[in-house]
């Protein structure tokens, strides 16, 4: 399935990962330049058109999770080693079913059919823009449809599940890293109808969503209340052509019926945990 910006959680392990290692710092400083900002989610291109913006990768982390912000994401994408180091990242911790091959500025070009961008990803607002105003609509449709079937950043959800899971449980990352993404993914302010849509507002959800064309997705974690435990819950809808509200409305239901499932029936499979 494509992941669209739940590839933003993949991308977190790996610059998490740099950190723990000591090779990064959160306090560290990084100037947003005029081609690194992106089209797309977020808020970073349509705030700061001009350069001399310097933010934090701690800033920056929390804007690519917290508003999915395609700008702060190609950097941290950057800033992480890459593309190739993060699927070999998830290779390393066991979810060999997910991979990251591009920065969102390629993934979006890719899915309107803009030829010529730089294989950096790295392009002006206004450079993309005049690429993509030219792109005839019969060429945008085939692009799109070629997007459906593209292998590149794609993820079976057993491999998303299980990378979830292994961050929850803080197998993967330090404590202190793992507590700091799962944070984040809590405060998630995009899409309110989906995993959560339908959920009692009380009961939390560590989570991050992705849409593009017909794929809408949300992954996150349930705490289910008291102590009947926590459920990873993976959604993907690809190749819809329904409105997104009704794929949102059946990522809700779905997600219900897994919280009343395991709320009253704690502990009964290996899914819970």
């Amino acid at each position: 399935f494509p992941m669209a910006s739940s590839y933003k959680v993949p991308i977190a392990v790996e610059l998490l990962t740099r950190v723990d290692r000591g090779e990064l710092r959160l306090d560290s400083l990084i100037e947003v330049r005029q081609q690194d900002l992106h089209p797309g989610s977020g808020t970073l291109t349509s705030l700061f058109d001009d350069p001399g913006v310097i933010l934090s990768v701690r800033n920056l982390l929390e804007l690519m999770l917290l508003i999915s912000d395609n700008s702060a994401t190609d950097i941290m994408l950057r800033t992480a080693g890459g593309a190739a180091a993060v699927t070999a990242r998830m290779r390393a911790v066991g979810a060999e079913g997910i991979r990251v091959d591009r920065p969102t500025s390629l993934l979006i070009g890719d899915w309107i059919g803009v030829k010529g961008l730089p294989e950096s990803g790295e392009i002006s607002p206004a450079e993309f823009n005049e690429l993509a105003d030219a792109v005839p609509r019969a060429q945008r449709d085939s692009a799109a449809a070629a997007f459906d079937a593209d292998p590149r950043d794609t993820a079976t959800p057993e491999a998303m599940a299980r990378l979830l899971e292994r961050i929850w449980r803080k197998e993967i990352l330090s404590a202190e890293s793992s507590e700091l993404l799962l944070d984040i993914m809590r405060r998630c302010q995009t899409g309110e109808g989906r995993i959560k849509g339908m959920l009692p507002p009380w009961v939390e959800v560590a989570h991050k969503t992705g849409t593009i064309g017909g794929t809408t997705n949300d992954v996150g974690i349930i705490y289910l209340p008291g102590d009947a435990g926590h459920v990873v819950t993976v959604v993907f809808v690809k190749e819809s052509r329904r409105p997104v509200p009704e794929r949102e409305k059946a990522i809700a239901y779905i997600s219900r019926a897994i919280y009343d499932y395991f709320l009253f029936n704690p502990g009964t499979t290996a899914s819970s945990f």
